[in-house]
């Protein structure tokens, strides 16, 4: 198997005609997501935005595309025209690319990693909160112990 450093060299790498199917998915993704990155991952061009997107890849007969489970759930009666799996589906190469869902799904995936990073930093956030809060009552304790000792006259520090 080649490896590719670039979705530029991995496209490269098949006839003219499947090139420019594969980039004419390669600018509906960039359109539908132009926040997002390009990467390989899995041996395949990847676009990536909090985590990744979708994937794509060139076989034989089809393009392989990659929304994760979630992307193939939420338009599971558009895609049911097309072979899949639980997070693929494959567009034949003797067929035009339906773009229009493509752009759907593309712009689902962006609203669910950043609604998914979002709760990561709440999490994240709540989490530095409560530490912050125990750190601060901790302190406050070792401070009134230290107070006791010249009868400091605070309820929380006696006892």
């Amino acid at each position: 198997m080649i490896e590719h450093n670039t979705i530029t060299d991995y496209i490269a790498g098949f006839p003219e005609d499947v090139q420019e199917i594969m980039e004419t998915l390669r600018a509906t993704i960039k359109k539908a997501a132009p926040e997002a990155e390009e990467t390989i991952n899995y041996a395949m061009p990847t676009f990536t935005l909090k985590g990744n997107l979708v994937h794509f890849a060139a076989y034989k007969n089809h393009i392989g595309f990659y929304p994760a489970p979630s992307g193939i759930e939420a338009f599971k009666k558009e895609l049911s025209v097309f072979k899949g799996a639980k997070g693929s589906v494959q567009f034949p190469l003797d067929k035009p690319l339906p773009l229009d869902l493509i752009t759907k799904i593309v712009k689902f995936r962006v609203k669910e990693n950043l609604e998914k990073a979002s709760i990561k930093v709440k999490n994240k956030n709540r989490k530095q909160y409560k530490y912050m809060l125990v750190l601060s009552i901790y302190l406050y304790c070792f401070v009134c112990k230290l107070y006791s000792y010249f009868n400091c006259p605070d309820i929380l520090c006696r006892g």
